[in-house]
C-alpha cells in the first residue's frame, strides 16, 4: 500500500507495480492517474487509525509512506505496532523534519557542515538579534508549515517582517513558536537520497529541483517547478563527500540518539565552493525528484523498499542508472497562490505514448469519463534519456501534446546540464 496522493505516490507505486513479488497495490487515497496502477482506497494519508485498519483489513505486507505530515504525528509507528511492514521513520527519527530546531542541533552534535545559526523562542530576542547582524539571513519556523515556512530575507526589514509573521502572527501556527536564524549560503542547491534500514543505506542517484515558478528562477517559490537526474554539480568526488560528511554522521547521530532512521532520508544541500552543506533534512522522497529517481532505478524497486521496511538492506545493491531522467511539472492557473481546481486536462493519453515518457499525476481526479484538475501542481511529466538533453526533449514534446486552460510550466529545466 502506497499512502499519498501526488506525484510522487504516483512514481512509488508505478515502480512498485512492476515487481513480479506484487499481486497488487493499494494506494490511499490516490489520485485519477495512481487508480491505472492501483485500487485506491478513500482513507486520508494522515488518518491513522484508518491507514492501520486498512492495511490490517487487506493483509498487507508492506506499507511505503509518501508525505511527511502521516510521519511526524506517526504513522509508521502505528502500523509497525499493528505488526505491518512499514517504509518510514518513527515518529522521533520523523522529528528530523518536523522540528528544524532538533535538525540543526544534530548538525551541530554531529559536526556536519551547516549555515551558522541561533535558535529563539522569544520574538524580542530574535528582533534584536537580526538588528545586530545586519545582513541577510534565513527565517525558519520551527515545525511543519506546508513548505512554506522558510523565508530568506535580504536584508534586516525583511528578516523583521519575517520573524512578525512566524512568531507574532503565527502565519503557521504553532511551528512558529520557535525559529531558526541563521546566515544565507551561495551555491548551487541538489537532492541527495539515501534509503536507510536503521543501520545501513542504499545511495540512490543525484537530482537537482527548480523551486521558482518561472523561467531563468524568476519568480515566488513552489513546491517544485520540475527536477532532473542526475544532478550536474555532483561529481563521484563530491558524491563521496556528501556521504562521508553529510549521511553518515547524520545516521550514526540518530542511531546514537536511540532514533535510528528507517525509510527515505532526503538531505538538502548547498554546494559551497565545491563542498556540501546541509540546508535541511527530509524524512520521505522528494517531489518531484522521485519521479526521476524512480524512472532512473532499473530493475525491482520493492527489495529497497521491503529491506529498508524489514532492517535489512545488506543484499540491495544500488540499481544501475545510466542515461537521465528528466520530469517538468505542469501547474494549474493560480499556482502557488490559490490554484483553479476543476478544469478538463486533455491529451493524456497522446503524451504518454510518446518512447520514454512517463505523465505521473500530482493533483487530479475524475470527473464522470474525464480527468480534471485538483490541486496546484497538476502533473509531472517525466522522461528518460540517454543524457539530460534527450530527456528534456523527450518530456518538453510530451509537454506540449497535454492541454489544461491557463496551466503553467517551465522550459528551462535541468538548464544547469543541458547543452542545447
Amino acid at each position: 500500500m502506497v499512502v499519498g496522493s501526488g506525484g510522487r505516490e504516483h512514481a512509488m507505486a508505478w515502480k512498485i507495480a512492476q515487481s513480479p513479488q506484487v499481486h497488487e497495490v493499494i494506494a490511499a487515497p490516490g489520485n485519477a492517474g495512481i487508480a491505472a496502477v492501483a485500487r485506491c482506497v478513500d482513507v486520508r494519508a494522515d488518518d491513522v487509525a484508518g491507514i492501520v485498519a486498512l492495511a490490517l483489513r487487506e493483509q498487507v505486507g508492506l506499507v511505503v509512506i509518501g508525505p511527511e505530515a502521516p510521519l511526524v504525528i506517526g504513522l509508521a509507528d502505528a502500523l509497525r505496532d499493528a505488526g505491518v511492514a512499514t517504509f518510514g521513520p518513527s515518529r522521533a527519527a520523523a522529528q528530523l523534519e518536523g522540528s528544524k530546531v532538533l535538525s540543526k542541533e544534530l548538525m551541530a552534535e554531529a559536526r556536519i557542515p551547516t549555515a551558522g545559526f541561533r535558535i529563539f523562542d522569544d520574538a524580542d530576542a530574535a528582533e534584536a538579534y537580526v538588528r545586530e547582524a545586519r545582513r541577510p539571513l534565513v527565517v525558519k519556523a520551527d515545525g511543519l508549515a506546508a513548505g512554506k515556512g522558510v523565508i530568506v530575507a535580504s536584508d534586516t526589514d525583511e528578516a523583521l517582517d519575517a520573524i512578525r509573521t512566524i512568531m507574532r502572527d503565527r502565519a503557521f501556527g504553532d511551528a512558529g513558536a520557535r525559529v531558526v536564524v541563521e546566515e544565507v549560503l551561495r551555491g548551487p542547491e541538489v537532492s541527495y537520497h539515501v534509503v536507510c534500514d536503521g543501520t545501513r543505506y542504499v545511495a540512490l542517484a543525484s537530482a537537482q529541483d527548480h523551486k521558482r515558478l518561472g523561467d531563468g528562477d524568476r519568480g515566488p517559490n513552489t513546491g517544485g517547478m520540475g527536477a532532473y537526474s542526475p544532478a550536474a554539480p555532483v561529481t563521484p568526488e563530491l558524491e563521496q563527500q556528501i556521504l562521508a560528511r553529510c549521511v553518515e554522521p547524520t545516521l550514526a547521530a540518530m542511531r546514537a540518539r536511540g532514533t535510528p532512521f528507517v525509510g527515505a532520508l532526503f538531505v538538502g544541500l548547498m554546494i559551497v565552493d565545491g563542498a556540501p552543506m546541509v540546508l535541511e533534512y527530509n524524512v520521505r522522497f522528494g517531489d518531484p525528484e522521485t519521479e526521476v529517481l524512480m524512472a532512473r532505478w532499473q530493475g525491482d524497486v520493492l527489495p529497497l523498499f521491503l529491506g529498508a521496511a524489514q532492517g535489512d538492506l545488506s543484499g540491495v545493491r544500488p540499481s544501475a542508472t545510466s542515461g537521465a531522467a528528466l520530469c517538468v511539472v505542469i501547474a494549474a492557473h493560480g499556482y502557488p497562490g490559490t490554484p483553479r481546481k476543476g478544469d478538463v486536462i486533455e491529451g493524456l493519453d497522446d503524451a504518454a505514448s510518446l518512447e520514454g515518457v512517463q505523465v505521473f499525476h500530482a493533483g487530479t481526479q475524475r470527473a464522470g469519463d474525464r480527468v480534471v484538475s485538483a490541486g496546484g501542481r497538476v502533473l509531472c511529466v517525466t522522461a528518460n534519456g540517454e543524457d539530460v538533453d534527450a530527456a528534456a526533449q523527450r518530456a518538453y514534446a510530451a509537454v506540449d501534446r497535454i492541454r489544461l486552460a491557463g496551466s503553467q510550466h517551465r522550459r528551462d529545466i535541468g538548464w544547469q546540464a543541458r547543452t542545447r
